[in-house]
Parts: C-alpha cells; sequence; structure tokens
C-alpha cells in the first residue's frame, strides 16, 4: 500500500509530486524546458512531470514505499532531463551523442540550481542505462529509468506528434 494505507489515485501522485517538487517546477530554469519539445508533440517540462507521476505510480503498483523515499524519487524525475536546451537544434553536431550525454549535462544543471542527495545525483546521471554503461545504484534510479522508457516511447508514437504546435522562443 501507498504512504496513505492504500493505492494512490492519480490527482494525490499529481499532488505528491507538486509537493515534493514544488522549488523545482517553480524555478527559472523550468521556462526553458516549457519552450523545448522533448518526444513528438511533449514538451520537455510535461515529459518531466510525467515520468515523475509515473515513477510514483510504479513505486506504488509495486509496493516499494519501504524501499523507496519518496522525495528523492520526484526530485529526481523532474530533474533527470534537466540539460536545458533543445536538443532537436541544429548546432553543429554538438547535440549528436545527446542520448548518451544529457544525463551528465542534466546533474550538472541540477547541481548548480539545488541541493540534491546521493540518490537524485545517481538517478539523474544514469536514467539512460543501458544507453550509458553504469546502472542505477538505486530503487529510485530504476522507477526513473522505467518511467522515462514508457513516457519517451509513448509520446513519440502518439499521432498527436503530426500536430504540435509551434513553441515561442
Amino acid at each position: 500500500m501507498g504512504p496513505v494505507g492504500r493505492l494512490l489515485t492519480r490527482n494525490e501522485i499529481r499532488a505528491l509530486v507538486q509537493r515534493h517538487g514544488a522549488d523545482i517546477i517553480g524555478h527559472r530554469h523550468m521556462a526553458i524546458e516549457r519552450r523545448c519539445y522533448q518526444h513528438g508533440a511533449v514538451t520537455t517540462f510535461s515529459h518531466s512531470i510525467r515520468v515523475a507521476c509515473l515513477a510514483v505510480w510504479l513505486a506504488d503498483r509495486l509496493h516499494l514505499w519501504r524501499r523507496v523515499h519518496l522525495a528523492s524519487l520526484i526530485r529526481a524525475a523532474l530533474l533527470h532531463d534537466y540539460f536545458l536546451y533543445d536538443w532537436h537544434d541544429d548546432d553543429n553536431g554538438a547535440h549528436r551523442l545527446h542520448g548518451f550525454t544529457h544525463g551528465r549535462t542534466a546533474l550538472r544543471n541540477a547541481m548548480r540550481d539545488f541541493t540534491l542527495d546521493r540518490i537524485e545525483r545517481d538517478s539523474i546521471a544514469h536514467h539512460m542505462f543501458p544507453l550509458t554503461p553504469v546502472p542505477p545504484r538505486y530503487v529510485e534510479g530504476y522507477l526513473i529509468t522505467a518511467a522515462d522508457k514508457i513516457s519517451a516511447t509513448r509520446e513519440t508514437l502518439s499521432m498527436s506528434r503530426f500536430d504540435r504546435p509551434e513553441l515561442t522562443r
């Protein structure tokens, strides 16, 4: 059972993400994530919210509350793609290896803007496993890795990707 003694509802999960991630969600650099597409028609900001909610949902449905630090799970999920650039932009090839490198970039940016615990740092750095050779060290990192892969697949294969509006820069 979840932190409330039963399975969490979607609204309860959203409220937990808002409560534990308020400083991240409200940070001025999240405006950058709101202006960049991540997958399909989904912005990096929306993707990060989706990953955080799905990671909490997975922890809840897998009954992992005795093994998971909720705040660290949510904060790391919100920051896992905190690389703060549009990786689709033509930049003379600098983003060509984005899938392999953005975890470290996200970690560097997150450490600059927030105080992170060891679970958060490790989860952000290793969420692209197996693209990156070192797996996460903590269960929170595995939950974020799984939530990220599930979300990215759904976002990439969504038919709405063909109707995405132009974002203001």
